[in-house]
């Protein structure tokens, strides 16, 4: 992503070399593109250079070798050190449009500028033919020249073909191009999340079936377990109930009574017989 990105600001930045002092709407587009793409660029190099870190702490654990590390690393140097130049360059041509704004008002006041000239020259030449000659000389020459070469760049560059030519240039198709595949690429981000919004709901809706499942199946747990105690006391209760009566068996005065009352009912017997 980050190679990728450095591409596309070489790209505009060689648009904003090619588009130089000319001021219009694709160069303001172009120089804003460009800081845009180089913060951009010196914010993932940061985060890279936060994951190598965090990689040389334990090489092991992600399997990379020193030799990757250091060309890691050595691309993040080597990234670094040319959107600094791009951004110097950047740098360097503001100042210098300051400075020509700067003097824009002497430029735009020749006049004043030639009487300025007039007056230390002939003060310097007590007045005479001379100095007033060599005024004239260099108010004439300042201002052809000021007048001359002011307007005569931008005249060019607006009559020229080529002005109009650059809108067809490979650069303005390179530039036209990227816009519409930043325009796809958010088009497709936007179909990818709607998707993913989507899908979101519908395991919210899953989510809240297997919540009311559960609380189904908790019920029915706590009831068997209910029915599971009231199983247990009257299986402890019969088992209570077989003991006494296993006790009881085992008891010899009941069988002393059972011997007594057979010998009773045989003499009963026997008596009934003989009378």
């Amino acid at each position: 992503e980050v190679f990728k990105a450095l591409n596309k600001t070489r790209g505009l930045y060689l648009r904003w070399r090619e588009l130089g002092e000319i001021s219009g709407a694709e160069t303001d587009w172009t120089t804003t593109e460009l800081r845009n793409s180089l913060r951009s660029i010196e914010w993932d190099l940061e985060d890279l250079e936060d994951a190598i870190s965090i990689v040389e702490k334990n090489p092991n654990k992600f399997k990379i070798d020193n030799k990757e590390l250091q060309s890691r690393r050595h691309f993040i140097d080597a990234t670094r050190d040319e959107v600094k130049s791009m951004k110097e360059k950047m740098s360097l041509n503001r100042n210098r449009d300051r400075d020509i704004t700067a003097r824009q008002p002497l430029l735009d006041n020749p006049n004043e500028t030639n009487n300025n000239i007039n007056n230390i020259i002939v003060s310097g030449g007590g007045g005479s033919g001379v100095g007033g000659n060599l005024a004239s000389t260099i108010a004439g020459t300042m201002a052809s020249r000021h007048s001359g070469t002011k307007y005569s760049k931008l005249e060019n560059t607006i009559d020229s073909p080529g002005h109009y030519a650059t809108l067809d240039s490979p650069t303005h198709k390179f530039i036209g191009e990227n816009v519409s595949i930043q325009q796809r690429m958010l088009q497709g981000q936007d179909e990818q999340l709607d998707v993913i919004s989507d899908s979101i709901g519908t395991l919210k809706t899953v989510s809240r079936q297997i919540g009311v499942e559960l609380d189904e199946q908790a019920v029915m747990l706590d009831d068997f377990g209910n029915e599971l105690d009231n199983t247990e006391s009257k299986l402890d209760t019969t088992m209570k109930k077989v003991a006494k009566v296993l006790h009881m068996n085992n008891d010899k005065r009941q069988w002393a009574a059972i011997a007594i009352l057979t010998i009773l009912l045989l003499i009963v017997i026997i008596l009934f017989i003989v009378l």
